[in-house]
């Protein structure tokens, strides 16, 4: 069941947070699942899709809000393989392609993960995230590949969560960034809030946000006649903020290759042979894949620990680079 809310901001609501200005003007919901729509993308100001609770509305904005009474009808289970490396009857660990979106939200309600785990497990997911993200603990954004630990019962997704809030789990990412970064090792501590520009991405703020920690270790610098210099980075996250690394490299003034929304604009290329550039483009999304996860298992108790294949695209990337470092 669908029903359509419209609403105007006046002069004595200016800058209120969305949440809260929806909570106010329509009575019949309760807050948290007003912040459910605006979280799956279901309001749009001024005709566009806002999916942050926190974001300030202004007067004279033109809020839709889209009520959506059964989120469950909303998701469509579908038949998608899935690259499972463990399974058990508490949790499952799979390496997730890139190009998948985790759940459900903004657009995107027909091939996520989720609409896979729901073909495949049915109603044997944990609930604790709400019905648009059954099962779903945490997650990795669309173009990145690599590790998600799964709950199949909410006592295991309770506990992994505590992990996660007490940074216990362990995730190395690796990840291809333009020049070099210096120090080569090092850690980056700031906080991490939403862009008032572009709200759909984050930015390091001095003032607000949350705290976001990145353990970064420089693997190899190739350093390739007529291509900018491009490091092999390995990323040990201690907080797992939105879009953390590609935040972290960019406030250390770099990117990762294939980064749309954070890369680095009209990068030079000198004409080569072997044409880098067109290569690069093939990678079709950041060069960033979660390869490690390491967390106590909700249930035995022992220690679980998971090392994930680097998807085909991003291994000839880096024999490329192999090949032409000589």
């Amino acid at each position: 069941m669908n029903n359509t809310i419209k609403l105007s901001v006046d002069e004595k609501n200016n800058g209120k947070r969305l949440d809260t200005f929806l909570a106010e003007n329509i009575n019949q919901f309760t807050r948290s699942f007003l912040k459910k729509l605006i979280d799956s993308g279901q309001v749009k100001i001024n005709s566009k899709v806002l999916s942050s609770p926190s974001a300030k509305v202004k007067f004279s904005d033109q809020i839709i809000v889209n009520i959506i009474k059964n989120y469950e009808q909303n998701i469509i289970p579908k038949k998608i393989n899935l690259n499972i490396l463990y399974e058990d009857n508490d949790i499952l660990v799979i390496n997730k392609p890139k190009g998948m979106v985790v759940h459900p939200g903004a657009g995107n309600y027909d091939n996520t993960l989720v609409n896979a785990l729901l073909f495949k497990y049915k109603k044997k997911l944990s609930n604790i995230s709400g019905p648009l993200r059954p099962g779903i603990v945490h997650r990795i954004d669309k173009e990145t590949s690599g590790l998600l630990v799964i709950a199949k019962n909410n006592l295991a997704h309770a506990n992994l969560g505590e992990q996660f809030s007490n940074h216990n789990i362990k995730r190395r990412y690796l990840c291809l960034a333009w020049g070099v970064i210096r120090p080569l090792n090092g850690k980056i501590i700031t906080l991490i809030s939403r862009d008032k520009k572009n709200r759909q991405l984050m930015t390091v703020s001095e003032i607000n946000g949350k705290k976001a920690v990145t353990n970064y270790k420089t693997i190899k610098v190739f350093n390739i006649k007529d291509i900018p210099k491009i490091s092999l980075l390995e990323c040990e996250l201690e907080t797992g903020r939105t879009h953390q690394i590609r935040v972290h490299l960019k406030y250390k003034g770099t990117s990762l290759l294939g980064d749309k929304q954070y890369g680095k604009k009209n990068i030079k290329f000198k004409k080569i042979d072997n044409d880098f550039f067109a290569k690069l483009n093939k990678l079709s999304g950041q060069a960033l894949h979660a390869k490690t996860l390491g967390f106590v298992h909700p249930k035995t108790n022992k220690w679980m620990y998971f090392d994930s294949e680097l998807p085909e695209s991003y291994k000839k990337i880096l024999n490329l680079l192999e090949n032409l470092n000589g």
